[in-house]
């Protein structure tokens, strides 16, 4: 789930996004905020499906995404799992257990 800049432009930067040229403003509309995910996915390499959080950011706030979080959703909606911050707090083997749990 892709939800708010993490370091936007009109905000804050780290000195590594200025090196890196990772530098995006804070998108106002859903079209801005999919062209961010878009380079974000494509830049960083990442092979899993990307969603975009509504630009109210209304799935941040009820999931407590930010920053990177990883989550198990069971059929029922429910959380199964929620990962502690990543990436560092990321444990692939506890969420893999986690999916095999809801097979």
């Amino acid at each position: 789930m892709y939800i708010q800049e993490a370091h936007p432009t009109d905000l804050w930067q780290l000195p590594v996004n200025v090196r890196e040229e990772v530098l995006f403003a804070s998108p106002k509309t859903s079209d801005e905020r999919a062209g961010v995910a878009a380079a974000c996915v494509r830049d960083l390499g990442i092979k899993l499906p990307a969603l975009l959080d509504q630009i109210d950011d209304s799935t941040e706030k009820a999931y407590t995404a930010w920053p990177d979080r990883l989550y198990v959703i069971d059929r029922e909606g429910r959380v199964a799992y929620k990962s502690r911050p990543g990436p560092f707090g990321f444990k692939p083997a506890e969420m893999e257990q986690a999916l095999k749990a809801l097979l």
